[in-house]
């Protein structure tokens, strides 16, 4: 079964994993490189789907100094299409919707072939930004320009434990079409389980179905990506925090804690049924995290009921 059955029949138990496409700076010859070896890698995992980041500058959310400097990156629908020719399961693009006017939006939506190819809407980072597109507007014109297209949302636990209304958001978003949402990445397992389990509770009241929430994971290096991380907003407890600044081996603690948090939101939903997916994330130029990145999916892979290739 197909990336976009499971998710339309709100089947999950599906393997993603995320990468940003390579610097709008790199070379041709370069980039061609780049999505051979990521190929190369990925292909083994027999994932259902790839997910393609759209990156945009975050400064405008947080005042504080980013730990590593904003750098632009290639278009992720482009760099699909033009570099990574070979790969053959779904990818999933996100889209920041307020880079987009509806005049380049419209037409990218239209050009989409719906069994290849999925879809995050991502909305501005502050409330103050200027964009070119709301995401209200966004959903509406996916509505009208390619409905057979999925479209999923972003699903934020951190903002839970602070507001506790996310799982209010999620059906907010499932009314205006998401079929279904990828978090940021998970490090407070609690907080994430809250908000399954709200968001489970609110749909049995309003007699709706729950659409597969997608985990995201991935593992850290050093303490300064760890300090990105926080700068993004996501929330790390201070124990695990405490693990990784004081190991000796920061990438295999990262490891090991993004695999128990995994398992344990593997155990959680299937326990409330309510579909899920994992997502492992690997942004790093570093070949030891992409590495470490890749046998995470490989382990969690063997933890997910899937059919048989």
């Amino acid at each position: 079964m197909d990336l976009r059955r499971r998710i339309s029949d709100r089947h999950g138990e599906f393997l993603l994993f995320a990468v940003t496409p390579p610097r709008k700076s790199t070379s041709p010859q370069r980039v061609e490189e780049i999505a051979d070896a990521t190929i190369a890698r990925l292909r083994p995992l027999g994932l259902d789907g790839l997910v393609l980041y759209d990156i945009d500058d975050e400064s405008d959310r947080n005042a504080e100094q980013r730990p590593f400097p904003f750098v632009s990156t290639l278009d992720p629908a482009d760099y699909l299409a033009r570099y990574l020719t070979t790969w053959t399961a779904p990818a999933v693009i996100y889209r920041v919707v307020g880079k987009y006017p509806e005049a380049e939006l419209r037409p990218w939506l239209d050009a989409q072939d719906p069994e290849q190819v999925l879809s995050v809407f991502v909305g501005a980072s502050s409330r103050d930004k200027e964009v070119a597109m709301s995401l209200k507007q966004a959903h509406a014109l996916r509505a009208q320009t390619s409905p057979e297209l999925a479209v999923g949302g972003v699903a934020i636990p951190e903002r839970h434990t602070r507001s506790a209304d996310e799982h209010l958001r999620l059906l907010a978003k499932q009314d205006a079409g998401c079929r279904f949402f990828i978090t940021q990445v998970v490090y407070d397992v609690n907080a994430a389980k809250n908000v399954v389990s709200d968001y489970r509770l609110e749909c049995i009241a309003r007699g709706v179905d729950p659409v597969p929430i997608v985990f995201t994971f991935t593992v850290v290096g050093s303490t300064k990506t760890l300090e990105f991380l926080s700068w993004l907003g996501v929330e790390v407890p201070r124990w695990i925090q405490n693990d990784l600044i004081h190991s000796d081996d920061v990438l295999s603690t990262s490891y090991e804690q993004s695999l128990s948090c995994a398992l344990d939101l593997i155990t959680f939903c299937r326990r409330l049924g309510v579909p899920f997916g994992l997502n492992i994330e690997s942004v790093s130029s570093r070949r030891a995290e992409i590495e470490q990145a890749v046998q995470l999916a490989a382990r969690l892979g063997q933890e997910l009921h899937r059919p048989r290739r």
